[in-house]
């Protein structure tokens, strides 16, 4: 098969394909069937798309109207019992709806959340959280006063840092209010003052008074600590005292 005779063939092929693309585009290069809103223009591909250029922001706000995003419908009618909080589209400093949305139910029907951008929405909407987010009711968070960058990102909910001085100076004593206390033997045998031992800081590295626990308990070392497995221990009794102080397990005495 001679060079001009390929040529013809694959020029002929991709003239058919680009035919077949304009006019039946819903069959050759649709990502999707179209989510729900939308199907009325499953067929009408250029509604929303450009030719060569794709979906713009420009087709979009000729039906969705920013300023009335989440206040009524595309026809006009109120919305009112819209599930999110005070619309926040209307505080965006561009009209860039490709950057969070896509109306095909392909690979990916929906960009999630967090493809979101802070950095579209206006410089004083940035601190007001509970505009566009439900702001939880545990325990914690209601107690806990102020913007939620106290604490959170905007890049996403976790980690998060946290500082007990955010809370009432009466609650911080009270850790088991937030905090589930361990159910292990040493700890059912002091009170539920946390801070004796740990700090707000961090649950370890702690410290600790035998001092607080019950006399008869004392003595029994083993009864919290593992006691050593090697020889010379084994030929010893559970009397850690006899060489150990409760202070630290070294420098150690031995006769």
């Amino acid at each position: 098969m001679n060079r001009k005779k390929v040529l013809y063939i694959v020029g002929a092929n991709l003239a058919l394909l680009l035919i077949l693309s304009v006019l039946l585009p819903q069959h050759m290069v649709q990502p999707g069937r179209v989510m729900e809103a939308h199907r009325a223009l499953e067929t009408d591909c250029f509604a929303c798309h450009t030719p060569f250029l794709g979906s713009r922001s420009e087709r979009c706000i000729q039906c969705h109207k920013p300023e009335q995003i989440g206040l009524v419908t595309t026809k006009g009618m109120p919305i009112g019992n819209e599930d999110k909080l005070v619309p926040f589209h209307q505080g965006l400093i561009e009209k860039d709806c490709v950057a969070c949305h896509s109306d095909h139910k392909g690979v990916q029907a929906f960009y999630p959340i967090a493809r979101f951008s802070h950095d579209l929405l206006q410089v004083g909407m940035t601190e007001r959280c509970g505009d566009c987010h439900r702001r939880p009711a545990d325990d914690l968070h209601r107690q806990v006063a102020g913007n939620c960058g106290q604490c959170h990102t905007q890049e996403a909910w976790t980690p998060a840092t946290f500082s007990h001085d955010l809370i009432e100076p009466e609650l911080r004593k009270r850790c088991v209010a937030c905090h589930r206390g361990p159910a292990d033997a040493l700890h059912r045998q002091v009170d539920e003052q946390c801070g004796q031992c740990h700090t707000e800081k961090a649950w370890t590295p702690a410290t600790f008074d035998h001092d607080r626990l019950e006399l008869r308990v004392r003595g029994r070392c083993v009864a919290c600590h593992r006691g050593p497995d090697d020889k010379l221990h084994r030929q010893v009794g559970d009397q850690c005292g006899q060489c150990h102080t409760k202070k630290a397990w070294t420098p150690a005495t031995f006769s």
